[in-house]
C-alpha cells in the first residue's frame, strides 16, 4: 500500500483529501458509489464516515477499502462500544469507578472496529458538564484518568482515537446544537484550565490523534462563530502543542446552519483550523462541489490547505504504525460484560433496601414511547423500544415476569393516556407494590432530555396512595430530578444486560456496585 505525497497532491486532490464522505447504507445508490470510488482514485479522497450499525456497513468498508490503494481514514463513532459488544452510554464506564473497565472498554473497541476495516473512532469523550450521560463525568481528574485508559485500549486495539468535542464546555442554556445554537461563557483561561485538561493528559503519552470540534459558540472568545468555524477557539489547543488532525463535528447541524450558508460554512471550518470537514449528507458530489467552491471563492488560504492535508496524511500513515494483532482474550469479554452490570447504582432514600421476593405480586408499569401503541392484552406491536434498539417492550416484560412471574406488567406512554392511568392506578391496588420502569435517552434531534409533566402526574398519584415503592431509570439521571419522592432508586444505562441486573438488584439478587459521576438531586 503506498503512501501518497503532500507534493504530489494537485489543489482538487488536496481538497479531496480534507473532505470527509458520509456512507450511508440506507440512502445507497448506484451514483453515490461510483462518486465515491471516483474520489478515491482521483481527488485522493481523505476520509469515509461510515455509521457503524447501520445497514451495509461491511459492503461500504469493502467498496473503500478496494477502491483505496493508500491507507484512507475510515471513521465511525463508537459510544457504546461496537456490537456485540455494547454499553449503555459512554458514562457507564466511569459509574463502574474502576479505570481496568475504561481499558477493556477501549481495547474491545479497537478490536472490533479494526476487524470491521475502520482506522479512527470517535472516542473517548472528553466533554465535562453536568446533564449528560455522554460524558465520562465533570472531574477533570477522574475523566482524565477514565479517557486514558480508554485511549490506551483502542490504541492497543490498533484504532486512532479521536477526542471529542472541542471544547466541551458548559452551555448558559441546555440546547441541542443539532437544533439551534448555543453558546458557553467559558473564558479561554477556563478552556485552558479546565477543559483542556484531559486532552493535555492524553497528549502527554501520544494517545490523542484526532479531536472533533464543538458547534458551541464562546461568546467571550468569539462571539460570531461556533468553535467549529472559529480560529480563536481552534488555536487554543493547537498552543499547547497538539498538531494532530481537526475534524468538524457535522455540519448538517443547525447550530451551523442556521448562521451560516452550507459553502462559506465548509470554508471558514478549514480556515478556521479543522483539517477535514464533516458535510455529513448523501449527496457527497453536491457537497464535494460546495466545498471546491469555499476554496474558489477564496476562503481557504493555500497554506492552511496544505497544511490541513499534511496532518491528514500523518493521521493515514499513523494508522498503519499500530498493533494489527490484538485479539479479544476471554478475559477481555468477561471484563466488558460486567461493565452494564457494574456501573448500576441505588438510593435508598427511606430505610434499608427491601429485597423483592420472586414470588411476589408486584405492578411494573413499563414506560414507552407516545408514539408506540398498546393493543390488546397489552401488547406493543413495535420492533425497538428506541432508536438505538436497545430494548424490545415485548422482550422487556418477558424478561419481568422471567424474575417475578406472579407480577403484572402494563405499559405507559411517555404522555399516558387517561385509561392507562386508569389501569395502572386500578391495577396497583391489587398488588403488593408499584415498580416504574423509567427511560431518557439522547436521541438528536429531539431536544432536552425529560420526563413529561403528565407521567410525573402519574407517578405523583401512585405515591400518595404510597403504591409505589421503587423507580429503575435506564438512561440520564438528571431527569429524575423532577419526579417526586420515592423510597427506592435504581438507575443503569441504557441496554437490556442493564436492565437484567437492574431487577436483580430489585430482588437483592446482586449488589448496586456502581456510582454515579456527577451530583445530582432526587426529591
Amino acid at each position: 500500500m503506498k503512501e501518497l505525497k503532500l507534493e504530489e497532491l494537485s489543489t482538487r486532490q488536496k481538497l479531496g483529501m480534507t473532505f470527509t464522505a458520509f456512507l450511508n447504507g440506507y440512502a445507497r445508490t448506484p451514483e453515490e458509489d461510483a462518486f465515491i470510488v471516483d474520489m478515491i482514485k482521483n481527488h485522493s479522497l481523505g476520509c469515509v464516515w461510515i455509521q457503524e450499525g447501520r445497514e451495509g456497513v461491511d459492503e461500504l468498508v469493502a467498496m473503500v477499502k478496494e477502491a483505496a490503494d493508500y491507507p484512507i481514514l475510515i471513521i465511525t463513532d463508537a459510544e457504546n462500544g461496537i456490537a456485540p459488544y455494547t454499553i449503555g452510554r459512554h458514562n457507564a464506564v466511569a459509574c463502574t469507578g474502576d479505570v481496568k473497565y475504561a481499558y477493556t472498554f477501549g481495547k474491545t473497541v479497537g478490536v472490533m472496529a479494526r476487524k470491521m476495516g475502520y482506522t479512527a473512532v470517535c472516542n473517548p469523550i472528553l466533554d465535562m458538564y453536568r446533564g449528560s450521560q455522554r460524558t465520562l463525568g465533570n472531574d477533570k481528574e477522574k475523566v482524565a484518568a477514565f479517557a486514558k485508559e480508554i485511549a490506551r485500549g483502542m490504541h492497543d486495539g490498533g484504532i486512532l482515537t479521536v477526542g471529542k468535542h472541542f471544547p466541551g464546555a458548559p452551555l448558559r442554556k441546555p440546547v441541542d446544537g443539532h437544533m439551534a445554537p448555543g453558546t458557553s461563557g467559558y473564558t479561554k483561561e477556563d478552556i485552558k484550565n479546565r477543559v483542556l485538561y484531559p486532552y493535555k493528559r492524553l497528549m502527554e503519552e501520544d494517545l490523542l490523534d484526532g479531536i472533533m470540534t464543538s458547534h458551541k459558540t464562546f461568546d467571550t472568545i468569539d462571539p460570531e462563530h461556533p468553535a467549529s468555524l472559529s480560529k480563536a477557539v481552534i488555536d487554543i489547543i493547537r498552543e499547547e502543542g497538539f498538531d494532530g488532525f481537526a475534524t468538524t463535528d457535522a455540519l448538517c447541524m443547525m447550530a451551523v446552519r442556521s448562521r451560516f450558508n452550507d459553502i462559506d460554512a465548509k470554508g471558514l471550518a478549514i480556515a478556521a483550523g479543522n483539517d477535514t470537514i464533516l458535510p455529513w449528507g448523501a449527496n457527497s458530489r453536491q457537497l464535494f462541489d460546495e466545498y471546491c467552491q469555499a476554496y474558489d471563492k477564496g476562503l481557504i488560504p493555500d497554506e492552511r490547505l496544505d497544511d490541513a492535508a499534511r496532518r491528514i496524511l500523518e493521521a493515514q500513515h499513523k494508522s498503519t504504525l499500530l498493533p494489527k494483532d490484538a485479539e479479544l482474550t476471554d478475559e477481555d469479554i468477561r471484563m466488558f460484560n460486567c461493565i452494564n452490570r457494574n456501573s448500576i447504582y441505588e438510593k435508598v432514600t427511606e430505610g434499608e433496601a427491601k429485597k423483592y421476593s420472586h414470588d411476589g405480586k408486584y405492578c411494573f408499569a413499563v414506560m414507552i414511547r407516545s408514539d408506540y401503541g398498546i393493543g390488546a392484552e397489552g401488547h406493543v406491536e413495535v420492533d425497538t423500544f428506541s432508536s438505538d434498539s436497545w430494548r424490545k417492550p415485548m422482550e422487556v416484560k418477558e424478561l419481568i415476569l422471567k424474575k417475578f412471574p406472579n407480577s403484572k406488567v402494563m405499559f405507559v406512554n411517555e404522555f399516558p393516556a387517561p385509561k392507562q392511568n386508569h389501569d395502572i392506578l386500578n391495577a396497583s391496588i391489587a398488588c403488593e407494590d408499584t415498580i416504574f420502569l423509567t427511560f431518557s435517552e439522547y436521541v438528536a434531534y429531539t431536544g432536552s432530555e425529560f420526563i413529561t409533566r403528565r407521567f410525573i402526574r402519574l407517578v405523583e398519584a401512585l405515591q400518595v396512595t404510597n403504591k409505589i415503592s421503587a423507580i429503575i431509570h435506564q438512561g440520564n439521571p438528571f431527569v429524575c430530578e423532577e419526579l417526586p419522592h420515592v423510597p427506592r432508586w435504581i438507575i443503569g444505562h441504557t441496554t437490556m444486560d442493564s436492565l437484567d441486573a437492574c431487577l436483580d438488584v430489585l430482588a437483592g439478587d446482586y449488589p448496586a456496585k456502581g456510582a454515579p459521576t456527577y451530583d445530582f438531586k432526587l426529591k
